[in-house]
């Protein structure tokens, strides 16, 4: 009888041992079936000690553009003396008002621990300097190419990182159209293609399209509109979001990027809508962002993760102060981080974003914004809410 209670209790045992090992099994594929279905996003937080102070009492305008080198140096353009108070530079009047402040030089470098490395820029001999700069973007050889969406500008400018002007392409009061070959009409930004030696231009805030260059010599090899239509200068008046699509981009054409695999992302910033292209400028794709914005729109910049694939696109969105993290070859959005306010890691206008090899991301400001923020990469993260507000530092970070 004992000998029969001790068999049953032992299979008894036995079949706890194997239920139990059944469930943790099931436990364990629901969880990595969990973590499978998981959206995963590139997270960020804000240093707020990046960059650091400038000196000789500097303060920055508009900065209007960023860009990243090969060697993680970074570059801002502003918009100096013209978009700040008369009371934010009292000393650059003549006498001085007092001891601060004043304007500084248009284009600043910083290297990666955010010290000022040079400052330069602004009229001189032999090009014209922008009414209204706008846009930078190095390339791997060490020049700088520069827009401008003043009144006026019609032209690109090419200097090396130092300041010493290499080409002038277009000219000054050219008034180009969106089918002319000979000039621009207020650039807001040149991106780059270096295999194929060809620069991708929004022009812009002038014309309605995106023109490709020779990146040595400037001339125009091709250019399209919205849908890859012959561009067309008619005024479209405001967008409103109840209307059909309209097949012609709005001013301004805010950005035109190269990606690795053959494609070019389009920022139509008052239509709220990012386009996408081959090359050779035939339409693949589009989605919209905040649709019902109105005004600037919410389609400002944009910037791609540093993997081989690219697979995220990160855009700066300055009417609704954030940055939308999107898969790239869906254009499904992510998560989106970032508020409006005047605190580290908050947004007034935030006009233009790059990233470094490291994966972090850099920020501009314009309007009053006038500011140069950092958000350092933090890996990949579960997404766990649409939008994660002010990505301040946790307690264990360390810069």
């Amino acid at each position: 009888m004992k000998r029969t209670r001790n068999v049953i209790i032992g299979s008894a045992l036995v079949a706890l041992v194997a239920a139990l090992g059944v469930g943790q099994h099931l436990l364990q594929q629901t969880a990595e079936a969990q973590a499978k279905n998981t959206v995963q996003a590139p997270k960020f937080e804000v240093d707020p000690m990046w960059p650091k102070p400038v000196p000789n009492h500097w303060v920055f305008g508009n900065i209007i553009g960023v860009g990243v080198d090969k060697n993680d140096h970074v570059y801002i353009i502003h918009r100096g003396a013209g978009s700040l108070e008369a009371k934010e530079i009292y000393a650059a009047e003549n006498p001085p008002a007092s001891e601060c402040c004043v304007p500084a030089p248009p284009v600043l470098e910083f290297d990666p621990e955010g010290n000022l490395v040079k400052a330069w820029g602004g009229p001189g001999q032999g090009y014209e300097w922008p009414e209204s700069n706008h846009g930078i973007t190095p390339d791997s050889k060490g020049n700088l190419f520069i827009g401008g969406n003043g009144g006026n500008d019609g032209h690109i400018l090419k200097f090396t990182r130092d300041g010493k002007f290499v080409k002038q392409f277009g000219f000054a009061y050219a008034s180009a159209g969106s089918n002319d070959m000979w000039a621009f009409n207020k650039v807001a930004k040149i991106s780059l293609d270096e295999a194929a030696n060809e620069a991708y231009v929004a022009d812009g805030y002038g014309n309605k399209r995106v023109a490709v260059i020779d990146m040595d010599t400037g001339k125009i090899k091709r250019y399209w509109g919205a849908y890859g239509n012959k561009p067309d200068d008619t005024n479209l008046g405001n967008y409103n979001p109840e209307a059909p699509l309209a097949q012609q981009f709005r001013n301004p054409v805010h950005c035109a990027e190269p990606s690795s695999d053959g494609n070019v992302y389009v920022c139509d910033r008052p239509n709220d809508r990012l386009q996408v292209f081959t090359k050779a400028g035939k339409f693949v794709k589009e989605t919209q962002v905040l649709k019902n914005t109105r005004g600037d729109g919410s389609t400002w910049d944009i910037a791609f993760s540093k993997d081989p694939q690219q697979k995220y696109l990160y855009l700066a969105d300055g009417a609704n102060e954030k940055i939308h993290v999107f898969d790239r070859q869906s254009l499904t959005e992510l998560t989106s981080f970032g508020d409006g306010g005047r605190q580290p890691g908050q947004f007034y206008a935030v006009h233009s974003i790059a990233t470094d090899s490291k994966g972090n991301l850099y920020t501009t400001e314009t309007y009053r914004g006038q500011r140069l923020q950092k958000f350092v990469y933090k890996g990949l993260g579960p997404v766990t809410k649409p939008n994660q507000g002010t990505v301040w530092p946790t307690k264990t970070s360390t810069h």
